[in-house]
């Protein structure tokens, strides 16, 4: 887990469209949102964060496809302290495990 988050950053997924739009109302953790094609707007008190995405081809290792979404995180009016207390809920409810 970070430390530091920017106020703009990119990242990139390994999920599809469709398990991407099913994960991240939940990782908001109950911040009001809005949903506009491949952009969410969400408010997080004063301030506001913008995820836009677009698909990317699958990653290829071996005979492995891993889906791909490049996302692009915006946020706004919001200090180092609030980005990295909502990150660090996003990042812990967005992480994927196995084994």
């Amino acid at each position: 887990m970070q430390s530091h988050y920017a106020a703009q950053f990119d990242r990139e997924m390994g999920s599809t469209e469709p398990e991407w739009l099913a994960s991240v109302p939940r990782a908001l953790a109950g911040h009001p949102h809005q949903l506009a094609g491949q952009t969410l707007t969400v408010q997080i008190g004063g301030g506001s964060l913008r995820l836009s995405w677009q698909v990317a081809e699958p990653r290829a290792i071996a005979l492995a496809r891993i889906p791909r979404l490049l996302v692009h995180f915006a946020f706004d009016g919001l200090d180092d302290a609030q980005r990295l207390a909502f990150m660090r809920h996003f990042d812990l409810y967005m992480q994927r495990g196995g084994g």
